[in-house]
C-alpha cells in the first residue's frame, strides 16, 4: 500500500509537471517515425521526381558541378547524403559562417541540379528541433532531457498502478455508457497499459540522448566495452587536405563490400573526413563508417558494423528503440499511436485531477459551513 501511495503522487505530480512539454513531444515523435518518407514526398513535391535510369554520375562529378554552380568562397561542403533508395536524390549541404546551411538538391543520374533550399528550415528540420529541444537550443535539450525522464518514471508507476493487477480484464475494459468521469478513467487505464512499455523505451532513450555527455559513459561502463575515442586530424603547416579522390579510395579500401551512403566533410582543422558505409544485410545506414586524417588520409577508426562491441551494440539499439523501427512497418505504425498517447493520458489526467481537486474543495467548504453552524 506504501508503494502504491507513493508511485500515486508521484504519477499524479510528475504528470503535471511534465504534461505539455510530453505532448509536444509525443505528437511531433509520431510525425518523425515516417520522417524519411514525408521528407522524400516534400522533396518530390518541392523538386520533381525523379526518374531511376541504369548508372549514377561519380560523387566527384557531382562536387565539381556544385562548387561551379556556387562559387562563392564563403560556402564550403558539410555533409553529402546519397540516396539509398533509386528515386531518391542527392543532397549536399553547403556551410557558411553565421549563416543558415544551404542544402543543394542534386539528380543522381544525370548530376542536374535542381534546386536548393534551407536545411534548418523545412518542415521536417523544424519539427525535429521542436521535438529535440523546443526550438530553444541547449535550454530546451535539458528540459526535454528531463521530461523524458519524467515520462519513464510516469509509464513505471503507471504500471504499477494498474488496475488489471487485481482483476485482469477488468483492466482492459471501458465503460462507454458510464459517468463521464468512470469513462475519463478507463481510457487513461487502458491507452496506458498498452503503451507504457513502449513509452518508457522511447522516454528511456530519449532522456540518453539529450544527456548524452553523462549518458555515453554509463553504457560502455556497465557493458565493460572500451569507450571509443573521438579521432582527429593533425593539421600540418603549409599541406592542404588530401583531395578528395584520394580520401574515397582510402576509404573505400578500409571498408570493402559495404555500399557508401554519406560523406561527413570536415569543417574545422582538426576534424576527421568521414564516409558512411552499409554492408548488403544493414538496414540502416549510419553503422558503419570509416574515419580518415583529412591531410595524411590515414585510416583512424573503422566501424564495422559485423563487429562492434556490446557497447556499441546497445548504443545501436537505441535508434530502432526509439523510433519503432525494429519491427518493420508494424512497430512504425505501433509509434505513431505510442506518440499521439501522452496527449490522451494528459488530458484524461488532468481530467481526473480535476475531478479530485474539485470533490476535495467542495468537502473543504462543506465542513467549513458546517463548522461555522455549530
Amino acid at each position: 500500500m506504501k508503494l502504491r501511495h507513493l508511485a500515486f503522487q508521484l504519477h499524479r505530480y510528475l504528470g503535471l509537471a511534465a504534461g505539455l512539454v510530453i505532448i509536444i513531444v509525443g505528437l511531433t515523435g509520431s510525425l518523425l517515425v515516417f520522417e524519411e518518407e514525408i521528407n522524400h514526398f516534400l522533396l518530390e513535391f518541392q523538386f520533381g521526381k525523379i526518374t531511376p535510369q541504369q548508372q549514377q554520375v561519380s560523387i566527384l562529378s557531382v562536387i565539381d558541378k556544385v562548387k561551379a554552380a556556387y562559387p562563392d568562397p564563403s560556402l564550403s561542403f558539410s555533409f553529402l547524403g546519397l540516396p539509398q533508395e533509386p528515386d531518391q536524390p542527392i543532397q549536399l549541404q553547403l556551410q557558411s559562417p553565421n549563416k543558415p546551411t544551404l542544402e543543394v538538391i542534386i539528380n543522381p543520374y544525370t548530376g542536374k541540379i535542381l534546386g536548393d533550399r534551407l536545411s534548418d528550415y523545412t518542415i521536417m528540420s523544424v519539427i525535429y528541433n521542436l521535438h529535440y529541444s523546443l526550438l530553444a537550443g541547449d535550454t530546451g535539450i535539458a528540459i526535454v532531457g528531463i521530461a523524458a525522464l519524467l515520462l519513464f518514471i510516469l509509464s513505471i508507476t503507471g504500471i504499477i498502478l494498474w488496475p488489471g493487477w487485481r482483476k485482469l480484464i477488468s483492466g482492459f475494459k471501458i465503460k462507454w455508457n458510464g459517468h463521464i468521469k468512470r469513462t475519463n478513467f478507463d481510457i487513461h487505464k487502458v491507452v496506458g497499459i498498452i503503451t507504457a512499455v513502449f513509452l518508457a523505451l522511447t522516454a528511456f532513450t530519449g532522456f540518453f540522448w539529450n544527456f548524452y555527455t553523462y549518458a555515453d559513459p554509463v553504457i560502455y561502463a556497465v557493458t565493460f566495452s572500451p569507450k571509443p575515442i573521438e579521432p582527429e586530424s593533425k593539421p600540418i603547416p603549409g599541406k592542404p587536405p588530401l583531395a578528395l579522390k584520394d580520401l574515397l579510395q582510402r576509404a573505400d579500401a578500409a571498408l570493402p563490400g559495404a555500399v557508401n551512403t554519406y560523406i561527413s566533410f570536415p569543417t574545422s582543422p582538426k576534424a576527421v573526413f568521414m564516409l558512411g558505409k552499409r554492408f548488403p544485410e544493414e538496414k540502416e545506414v549510419w553503422r558503419s563508417r570509416v574515419y580518415l586524417d583529412q591531410y595524411t588520409g590515414e585510416v583512424l577508426h573503422i566501424r564495422n558494423s559485423r563487429s562492434l562491441s556490446v557497447g556499441d551494440e546497445v548504443m545501436d539499439a537505441f535508434n530502432p528503440l526509439h523510433y519503432g523501427t525494429f519491427g518493420g512497418l508494424a512497430t512504425r505504425i505501433l509509434y505513431v499511436l505510442v506518440g499521439l498517447a501522452p496527449t490522451i493520458l494528459s488530458v484524461t489526467g488532468f481530467v481526473m485531477w480535476r475531478y479530485r481537486y474539485r470533490s476535495k474543495l467542495l468537502n473543504s467548504i462543506h465542513t467549513r459551513a458546517n463548522a461555522s453552524k455549530i
